[in-house]
């Protein structure tokens, strides 16, 4: 249910936003992970007066519904900006926003070790629409297809540049080791 590749990396995108960066482990486990997402939310009600979620549900019902309960059990409310948006449009519009993000992830047939740390722009977008024909994945990855980065966006006031990474690739999938990345300034 929820993104694990280069999570510690999540640090410089808090960050580059100004908020702060909390994290909680949970254990993977399906249901499981429910709990120690519940007990870190209510933590941070508690102690710094969170009152909602934001999630970047598209279109899985699974993960927003599990939000959505543990968010009505806490009084918080649950807000999914980008649900049910059409994935070509979402990711032409973010690409024309500025958002800059890569791959650090593929677990889906059509997916091979090339896109590991590949930024998703718009000629990435076309050849995704054309895997996602030929194989069936979700363009934004709704089904666990992929995993991403985001190195720049709109509200960032600064971006991100990755200076090592390795890309790890085992029998059909594989993930982007990075190894150490840094903030700079937006105009440098």
């Amino acid at each position: 249910m929820f993104h694990y590749p280069d999570i510690e990396w999540t640090r410089l995108q808090a960050e580059a936003v100004g908020i702060p960066h909390v994290t909680a482990k949970a254990s993977g486990v399906k249901e499981e992970e429910l709990g120690a997402m519940k007990e870190a939310l209510l933590e941070l009600k508690c102690t710094r007066g969170i009152d909602c979620v934001v999630a970047g549900s598209i279109a899985s019902e699974y993960q927003k519904w599990r939000i959505e309960t543990i968010c009505y059990e806490l009084g918080i409310r649950s807000v999914a900006p980008l649900w049910r948006k059409d994935p070509e449009q979402l990711l032409t519009e973010q690409v024309e926003m500025g958002f800059e993000f890569i791959l650090t992830a593929c677990m889906a047939m059509g997916l091979g070790p090339d896109w590991l740390g590949r930024m998703i722009d718009s000629k990435a977008i076309d050849e995704l629409k054309s895997i996602s024909r030929r194989y069936g994945i979700s363009l934004v990855f709704e089904g666990g297809e992929a995993e991403t980065y985001v190195l720049n966006a709109p509200m960032f006031t600064k971006r991100i540049r990755i200076v090592e990474a390795r890309p790890v690739w085992k029998g059909d999938s594989g993930f982007l080791d990075i190894v150490r990345a840094s903030l700079y300034d937006k105009d440098a």
